[in-house]
């Protein structure tokens, strides 16, 4: 099965040197990123069936993943 990435790389190569920066000097920014970075993993393990869990579950945490991203990319915006 074909997993497409979602890390914030991929997702926004525009701001890699944003990113980067905001990770060294931000903490909340930091914070966030470790945490999209964490269920982004998860997601990626169970799609490609690592672990197991239910359909609830996993779209949980798409959503989660979809909330901070929204929330590290009106960072990011900001840092330019």
């Amino acid at each position: 099965m074909l997993v497409e990435k979602h890390d914030l790389h991929h997702e926004f190569p525009e701001f890699h040197d944003q990113i980067h920066d905001l990770k060294m000097n931000n903490a909340h920014f930091a914070k966030l990123f470790a945490e999209y970075h964490d269920k982004d993993h998860e997601i990626h393990r169970i799609e490609q069936g690592s672990e197991v869990s239910s359909d609830d579950y996993i779209e949980n945490l798409k959503k989660q993943r979809l909330l901070l991203k929204d929330q590290l990319y009106a960072m990011l915006q900001k840092a330019v």
